[in-house]
């Protein structure tokens, strides 16, 4: 049971500023200079906004829509609406207008608290088509001098008119806030739409403060801790992370200046607490691989020796089977040498904890991280979970699950493989959608719609998507997730999709990550003048197959997929971009529309030739299209029988 006076978020932000009053709730770098704010301000910053709404004309009910990257401000403004009885309701900054227009429309908000020039235009345009939002309010104020519509107010505007309505409503605020209750919505979080237009998920204050309480009291979170808020503040993890538990547990939420700034902040800072998802730690391996392959031989040659000694190691301590004598004697050497100086470089030496989850890691990249010494653990968890259901326990991790159910969730899988669960963290309803809530909810039980299963030591494992996974013409099973996530281990590719169900074979589209071939193209003295171009090179064509083949190898050992190598593989003409629909704002696959747009290029898979003619439509951030036209190569790969023969 939830305290009454500590059962929503302004309530606990009130007694936060009591009991932290001097401690640095949230910091912000701008112009190179990092900002903090304490407790005490953060109140103050929300409460001035919170009646400057009011002053507008706020009330129960009403719904803000909140855009921009990490900012204390945007965070005070989902404070503010809460504590006047109102809905945030954030979105993905980088979501072109269509997308921002279905979502303030079907919310129905009222206002928007946005951060810069950028998000203004966007928003001036969908007002055009949403004429229930009544007010723009943006925090940073470059640009915009000589735009005059009536409609806009600036931060600093908004809370001065807060400050005079405050001498005529002196309590209002605090009165506001002591008629909040636990049931009351916090937030709007709408999900990715992989299938469709997104869907509102409506998450009560009682279901992300009992998710949050019963997560910091698992893993042992503190005031002291310091988190990097640098993902999409509409994705639920980071509500979660940089918002929920930061207010429940006390700790310091640090906004980068930029996404371009992350890891250069990241050492910065040296979080103690931090969460990514696959593509993050990708990226990251990425950039570090490309500094390792691009040193002096000697350097290089130390670096992949330790390297592969660390992963050793890891493997052993995973698999609970003792260290070699020579390893352990090395041990020390690496750590000095390169494990040590590698983690202190990511900015990454003072973690005590770090998440990867939004979608399944590939063992390798999950091995690579906790071979250095970085406690990562894999967590499970979705929209409509108040994004926890699973989270591995310190010393108690495997490579291929997502650890047991937390305190007070309840996980089964249905006689079908899917995964259900139920929680205080459960999710009250899709908003104005009782048909999908319906299809979603079942009493207190939710259709997660992963397949999946419990292990001996009851550990969840998640295999894919339930609708994703399939079977071969052969019978073998498909899990187009797990084999995408082992192909994008490799730092040469960004994205994969994998298609085979009811096929002969598998088959896979895959974009090359421009930032590393085009480091190891230069390095070797191949000009390229695009993407295009590059991922059509006959050069590329074989270093992404020896990718592939190694994938295939890793599967000749596994006897359920062995049968489920890829067998064909083309390089895509273009990015897989959200603004062309073709994955998510959080990067992942919406295989219905990609089947039926590339259905040309995926047949071809299936045929005789070596290369195909393509036409595809791009979309650039201001809305404007365009037209990419390529020869695409089709290519073989080999494939294994069993872990001694060749299959083709």
């Amino acid at each position: 049971m939830l305290d009454p006076a500590l059962d929503t978020f302004p309530k606990i932000a009130l007694a936060n500023a009591q009991r932290f009053a001097g401690r640095t709730a949230i910091r912000e770098k701008d112009l190179g200079i990092w900002q903090s704010y304490t407790w005490s301000e953060y109140v103050e910053q929300a409460r001035l906004i919170a009646l400057g709404l009011a002053a507008l004309g706020f009330t129960r009910g009403d719904k803000t829509a909140v855009v921009g990257d990490n900012r204390p401000a945007l965070y005070w403004a989902m404070l503010a609406t809460q504590s006047l009885g109102g809905v945030p309701v954030p979105l993905y900054q980088d979501s072109i207008e269509k997308e921002l227009e279905f979502i303030v429309d079907h919310a129905g908000a009222r206002f928007a608290v946005v951060e810069d020039q950028e998000q203004v235009d966007k928003m001036l345009h969908v007002r055009a088509q949403c004429p229930g939002l009544e007010y723009v309010i943006y925090d940073d104020p470059r640009g915009l001098r000589h735009y005059s519509e009536p409609c806009l107010l600036s931060l600093q505007e908004l809370q001065e008119r807060g400050r005079k309505f405050a001498q005529d409503n002196p309590d209002h605020f605090e009165r506001e806030v002591a008629r909040g209750q636990a049931e009351d919505t916090a937030v709007i979080a709408y999900t990715s739409g992989t299938t469709g237009q997104p869907k509102g998920a409506m998450l009560s204050h009682r279901n992300l403060i009992a998710t949050a309480k019963s997560a910091v009291a698992r893993e042992r979170l503190t005031e002291a801790e310091e988190v990097m808020a640098y993902l999409p503040m509409a994705w639920i993890g980071d509500h979660m992370f940089s918002f929920s538990q930061s207010m429940v547990a006390g700790f310091t939420t640090n906004c980068p200046e930029s996404a371009a700034t992350v890891l250069a902040d990241l050492k910065e800072i040296g979080p103690t607490y931090f969460f990514a998802p696959p593509r993050i730690w990708e990226n990251i391996l990425t950039s570090v691989m490309i500094r390792v392959e691009d040193s002096a031989w000697p350097k290089r040659r130390l670096v992949h020796f330790f390297l592969d000694l660390a992963r050793r190691m890891e493997r052993c301590r995973l698999a609970h089977r003792p260290i070699a004598l020579r390893d352990r004697l090395l041990a020390p050497l690496g750590r000095l040498l390169v494990w040590g100086p590698l983690r202190d470089n990511l900015g990454m030496s003072r973690i005590r904890i770090a998440y990867t989850a939004g979608e399944a890691i590939g063992p390798e990249l999950f091995e690579f991280y906790r071979s250095l010494g970085i406690n990562v653990k894999q967590l499970y968890g979705m929209t409509e979970s108040s994004a926890l259901i699973c989270i591995q326990a310190d010393g108690d991790v495997k490579l291929d699950t997502v650890g047991p159910p937390l305190p007070g969730v309840e996980v089964r899988v249905s006689p079908s493989g899917e995964v259900l669960y139920r929680s205080p963290g459960v999710f009250q309803g899709y908003y104005k959608n009782p048909q999908a809530t319906a299809e979603t909810l079942e009493g207190e039980w939710v259709h997660s719609g992963d397949a999946g299963f419990f292990d001996k030591d009851g550990h969840l494992k998640i295999i894919d998507r339930a609708r994703d996974v399939g079977r071969l013409a052969s019978g073998t099973i498909f899990a187009p997730k797990y084999l995408e996530n082992k192909l994008k281990f490799s730092t040469y590719v960004k994205e994969a999709v994998c298609v085979g169900d009811a096929r002969p074979y598998v088959a896979a589209l895959l974009n090359i990550d421009l930032v590393s071939v085009g480091n190891w193209a230069e390095r070797r003295g191949l000009a390229y003048t695009s993407y295009t171009d590059l991922a059509q090179k006959p050069e590329v064509y074989e270093l992404i197959r020896q990718e592939v083949v190694r994938v295939n190898r890793s599967l000749r050992e596994d006897d359920t997929l062995r049968g489920a190598q890829i067998r064909r593989f083309l390089l895509l003409h273009k990015e897989l971009d959200p603004d062309d629909q073709e994955i998510t704002r959080t990067r992942k696959v919406r295989r219905g529309f990609i089947s039926q747009k590339y259905a040309p290029l995926i047949e071809a898979l299936y045929g005789e030739g070596d290369s195909v003619q393509v036409e595809a439509q791009v979309t650039y951030e201001d809305g404007r299209t365009a037209t990419v036209r390529a020869a695409v190569r089709l290519s073989d790969a080999e494939t294994f029988a069993d872990a001694g023969g060749t299959s083709a």
